[in-house]
């Protein structure tokens, strides 16, 4: 039989466990760039961007007569493509180090 009491201090605990995962993800910061770092995108482990930074040198193509925004569009989205990637690998690394080794098995933790 289950003990009631013994339930609710698991389920205590795993509250507990969430919120400590919660307030290190938010804490986890990692960064994504493309372009040979003329973009880089800052994103915590929440997958919340922070910044992003560009180069003077990729705004410059900008100022001509036939500005490549495009290309600069293009570089944002793979920085931010590249952090999230990274935060993904951070949650990850998280969860695993959370559940202490246990291979349960679980989708998408590889």
């Amino acid at each position: 039989m289950i003990n009631p009491l013994k339930m609710a201090e698991m389920l205590s605990q795993a509250n507990k466990m969430q919120e400590d995962m919660q307030r290190r993800l938010a804490q986890t910061v990692v960064e994504g760039s493309s372009g040979g770092g003329a973009v880089t995108a800052t994103m915590n482990g929440k997958k919340e961007l922070i910044k992003i930074k560009i180069d003077p040198s990729a705004v410059t193509s900008l100022g001509g007569s036939n500005p490549d925004v495009e290309m600069l569009e293009a570089l944002i989205v793979g920085a931010v493509n590249d952090a999230g990637h990274k935060a993904d690998e951070a949650i990850q690394s998280s969860v695993k180090g959370a559940l202490g080794g246990l291979n349960l098995n679980i989708p998408g933790l590889g």
